[in-house]
């Protein structure tokens, strides 16, 4: 259904991004990667989804932070593959801490990763999408797009903003053959997560299982996390054919977190 299209996928080197990154590549699609780490975990990722799924892989270690490197990124896949059919914005970071306490610069950093590095890939990805008559835009929200919690001012307002970002999208190119939708996952089980557990399971005397259960549900009625294969299963199922009139959307996959 997907072989042959291509796609960018920000913050693609761990976690749900890499996650998405190969189920993409397992649908017949090349990908760009981006994102941060170690060269050589990056480089073994990059080549190891080459050999299992036949597709091109490649890499962009553009700053999310930085809009020439943004639109660099983009024009850069579109030079490598030939097109940019399909957009996933990932890329994001975390910062806790109460409103009066919350450090400007980690505030400025937050939206500029978790928010404006999508309108910046939208930005230079849509003309490409518009000449062919098709696109796919996939914004990776949170259920923190939809409800609030304490001490995430930057992380709430930059994930509302990008479900408010979202929308317009989808409005503004309804029939130039683009969607734009937005998943938006509750807890996931990442290794920054499950290294959360850790420290929450030594801290309390608990097993790990026992600290999984209590962090997850404070939030969620289901007391089990979505795993990043789902989200990528989601971003797959959006970017097909069955997806075509599913548009300016917000998919909860949050073990019903907002269905309270």
């Amino acid at each position: 259904m997907l072989k042959g299209k291509t796609a960018l996928v920000t913050g693609s080197t761990s976690g749900i991004g890499l996650a998405i990154a190969r189920a993409m590549a397992e649908a017949g699609v090349d990908v760009m990667l981006n994102g941060f780490g170690d060269g050589a975990e990056i480089e073994k990722e990059r080549s190891g989804l080459e050999k299992e799924f036949g597709i091109k892989a490649r890499y962009s270690g553009a700053d999310m932070t930085k809009p020439d490197e943004i639109a660099a990124m983009v024009a850069d896949t579109e030079k490598e593959f030939g097109k940019l059919d399909i957009l996933v914005n990932n890329a994001g970071i975390q910062q806790v801490a109460n409103i009066e306490d919350f450090p400007v610069e980690k505030w400025d950093a937050v939206i500029a990763i978790n928010l404006s590095s999508s309108f910046h890939t939208i930005r230079a990805a849509v003309p490409g999408m518009k000449k062919r008559k098709w696109g796919r835009i996939i914004n990776i929200a949170s259920a923190h797009g939809l409800v609030a919690s304490g001490q995430k001012a930057a992380y709430v307002a930059a994930k509302h903003g990008l479900v408010g970002l979202t929308k317009v999208a989808a409005i503004e190119n309804a029939n130039d053959g683009i969607t734009c939708n937005a998943i938006c996952p509750g807890w996931v089980l990442t290794p920054l997560v499950a290294k959360q557990i850790k420290a929450r399971a030594k801290e309390s005397g608990q097993t790990f299982d026992e600290a999984k259960v209590a962090l997850v549900s404070e939030k969620q009625p289901m007391h089990d996390f979505t795993k990043p294969e789902n989200i990528g299963a989601l971003a797959v199922f959006l970017a097909g054919d069955a997806a075509a009139s599913i548009t300016g959307s917000a998919y909860s996959i949050d073990g019903g977190w907002t269905a309270q």
